[in-house]
């Protein structure tokens, strides 16, 4: 065979197993990957669970004072406080039981409800019991010098009516005595010195009487057994133009309601 021959056979069996190969390897499909529906369902992002706390400043009270309460919440769409109703995420709110309460606080959000609680505790004064050996009876008056013994008027400083610890002490003797003569009604008359307007004075009287009168419902004394009226600086004890005279004009002065 010549030399060109026998190239040509080598080119025709090089030209036949290229065919060859190209016809295997059109025999197999692409592969496509992984089906992501044949993993099945997935689970989304979770949300957080709230969190909520709930604090009272101060824990315990006298009747008729004053709390107050701070709450704060994390992840909470709705936060709720019994007694008060929906209010906002975070917040602090002054309130006044009337007795001891628990604060329970409810936020909840999308993941899910959680609850917190402060618990308030209201001292309620217990009315002076009348001892046994007293001998006064239910419509016993006592006498006057026994009144004004046992009962003192309360003091104030310039342009305030909050009872001094000197006035509270006159209130809680005089609401022993009370206690022990259950007929007695009390007249309270609020009274300020000469400086300031008319109008002034008989409001400032008036709250000096109420601070007295409520001091005694709270030691237990009965509303009823209590009127108040206001003399501003009409009615004067002293008259002299300093601060000794104007201390004895700044009183809750205390008579019996015949």
């Amino acid at each position: 065979m010549s030399p060109n021959s026998m190239r040509l056979s080598k080119v025709f069996a090089m030209t036949v197993a290229v065919l060859a190969l190209g016809a295997v390897t059109g025999c197999h499909k692409k592969s496509s990957g992984i089906d992501p529906n044949s993993l099945g369902p997935t689970n989304g992002p979770t949300s957080a669970a709230p969190s909520a706390t709930i604090t009272a400043d101060p824990l315990a009270i006298d009747l008729g004072q004053s709390v107050v309460l701070n709450w704060r919440t994390v992840d909470a769409t709705v936060v709720t406080i019994d007694g008060i109703g929906q209010v906002n995420a975070n917040g602090t709110q002054t309130v006044s039981p009337s007795n001891s309460t628990n604060f329970h606080l409810t936020a909840k959000g999308d993941g899910g409800t959680v609850e917190a609680n402060v618990r308030v505790t209201v001292r309620v004064p217990v009315a002076p019991t009348v001892p046994a050996s007293s001998g006064n009876l239910p419509g016993d008056m006592g006498s006057d010098a026994e009144f004004h013994k046992n009962v003192q008027d309360a003091f104030f400083d310039y342009d305030s009516y909050e009872l001094r610890p000197d006035a509270q002490a006159a209130t809680s003797q005089a609401a022993a005595y009370f206690a022990s003569h259950p007929a007695i009604k009390v007249v309270i008359g609020g009274y300020a010195d000469e400086r300031g307007s008319a109008e002034y004075n008989l409001a400032l009287g008036e709250n000096r009487a109420n601070a007295a009168r409520t001091a005694l419902t709270s030691a237990g004394v009965a509303p009823t057994r209590l009127r108040v009226i206001s003399y501003g600086k009409e009615k004067q004890f002293c008259t002299e133009e300093n601060e000794t005279c104007w201390q004895e004009n700044r009183r809750a002065q205390f008579t019996l309601d015949r």
